[in-house]
C-alpha cells in the first residue's frame, strides 16, 4: 500500500502529519499549561476581604514577612513581624498551636510564598497568602497601622 492516505468521510486525514501542525498544537498545549500554573499551585491565595473574614471568624495570626523597615513603615493592625530572612530559625515562635490559621504578608505577595513553604515544612498546617500583599491590602481600603501612630 505506497502512498496510502487515511481517510475519514472521505477527505484525507494529514492534519497531525504535517510538522507545523504539531508545532501549534504544542504552542496551544504549553500556553494553556502556562495560564493554568497559578491555580495548580500549592500556595492558597486569598484576597483582602477574605482575609478580613479569616482575621474576625477563624482568629487567624497575621505573619508580616517584610524588612524591618517595611514593617515600620505600615503594617496590618495585629500582626506580628517575622523577616524572611528570620522566619527559618524563628518559625517554632510564630505561633504555639500549628493548627492556627496564619496570614502570611508581604510587599507583593513573592516573599510570602516562600514564608509558606517554611511554615509548612515547620509543621503549621494551615498557611495562606494576601494575593498582592499590602498593596492590595491598600487599594481594598483596609486599616493600616505605621510605627508611632495609635
Amino acid at each position: 500500500m505506497i502512498g496510502f492516505q487515511p481517510t475519514f468521510g472521505g477527505f484525507s486525514v494529514t492534519f497531525f502529519t504535517d510538522y507545523i501542525n504539531l508545532v501549534l498544537i504544542a504552542i496551544a498545549l504549553i500556553s494553556g499549561a502556562l495560564l493554568l500554573w497559578p491555580a495548580l499551585r500549592k500556595g492558597r491565595g486569598i484576597s483582602a476581604a477574605d482575609a478580613t473574614v479569616l482575621i474576625n471568624r477563624r482568629n487567624a495570626v497575621i505573619v508580616d514577612v517584610r524588612t524591618a523597615a517595611e514593617f515600620a513603615a505600615g503594617h496590618l493592625p495585629q500582626a506580628r513581624h517575622f523577616a524572611l530572612e528570620e522566619l527559618g530559625t524563628k518559625a517554632a515562635q510564630v505561633n504555639k498551636n500549628k493548627k492556627t490559621p496564619l496570614l502570611l504578608i508581604c510587599q507583593t505577595g513573592q516573599r510570602a510564598q516562600k514564608a509558606q513553604a517554611l511554615l509548612e515544612s515547620a509543621g503549621y498546617t494551615e498557611t495562606y497568602i494576601l494575593q498582592g500583599g499590602l498593596g492590595a491590602w491598600h487599594q481594598a481600603g483596609m486599616p493600616v497601622v505605621r510605627e508611632g501612630t495609635a
